[in-house]
């Protein structure tokens, strides 16, 4: 790509998540359309080699931020951080931080449950509040807030009602942040995955992947690049008229 060119040439991006999996896939996407981007994640590790990863054609800045997206302390100190940083408060934002506890409802206990609440919802919220705080003191034009949901949110998934509570909750918090935030130039979008390929599924025995996959209409699990692809689109001018909305990235799962 050519020094300058890009849909996203001049704008900052903040990724939670950005260490592994759809995070990761989403902060490169993101800095090979022109964006500056500031990849957080709790380990700091990981951060730093989704930040060598990414792309520097164009003299870009890039720059890794550990944070533990469900403490109110942390998100704030993050934001002041990347904006002292990059002197200017992101223009986009996603949300792929996230967290899976499994156990069927009747064996969960409440630690578990808690665990994921806040770190999925709880998480996105403070996220998103700081974000929006930010964008509009520092009167941020188009700004884009993204956030990661899950086909699970809608239709359920054994062994996982925490987190389908979890990406339910994110729905409703974004499409309440789009009509709170759309006075302000500011949209908020949610993006739902299907499978997808990560080091959460990793873990996953194969036969059971093979089940998913016979389930799936286009017959794969998904990438992470899928899922990186859509948030460039809303992340760019091109979605400029789109707000509240949930995009489903599932292959055809459910329909």
């Amino acid at each position: 790509m050519a020094a300058g060119t890009g849909r996203l040439v001049g704008r900052l991006a903040l990724v939670t998540g950005g260490g592994s999996g759809i995070g990761r896939a989403v902060c490169q996407a993101l800095a090979a359309q022109g964006s500056k981007v500031a990849v957080v994640d709790i380990n700091e590790a990981p951060a730093n080699e989704t930040l060598q990863s990414l792309s520097c054609d164009q003299g870009l800045q890039h720059h890794s931020f550990g944070c533990d997206v469900s403490s109110t302390q942390s998100v704030s100190r993050l934001l002041t951080d990347v904006t002292q940083k990059f002197s200017c408060a992101p223009c986009i934002t996603v949300n792929c931080a996230g967290i899976t506890k499994d156990e069927f409802l009747l064996k969960m206990d409440n630690r578990m449950f808690d665990q994921v609440i806040k770190v999925n919802l709880k998480g996105t919220f403070l996220i998103t509040q700081a974000v929006g705080r930010a964008m509009v003191e520092g009167k941020i034009q188009n700004g884009s807030i993204i956030n990661m949901a899950s086909i699970v949110g809608k239709v359920g998934n054994l062994g996982q009602c925490n987190y389908a509570a979890s990406k339910a909750g994110v729905e409703g918090l974004t499409r309440t942040s789009a009509k709170e935030l759309a006075k302000f130039g500011i949209r908020c979008n949610a993006v739902l995955p299907g499978f997808i390929e990560t080091p959460m599924t990793d873990a996953v025995p194969q036969k059971v992947l093979d089940k998913f996959r016979d389930v799936i209409p286009m017959g794969r699990l998904g990438k992470p690049s899928d899922i990186a692809d859509v948030c460039v689109f809303l992340a760019s001018e091109e979605s400029s008229y789109i707000t509240g909305a949930s995009i489903e990235v599932t292959g055809g799962l459910n329909i």
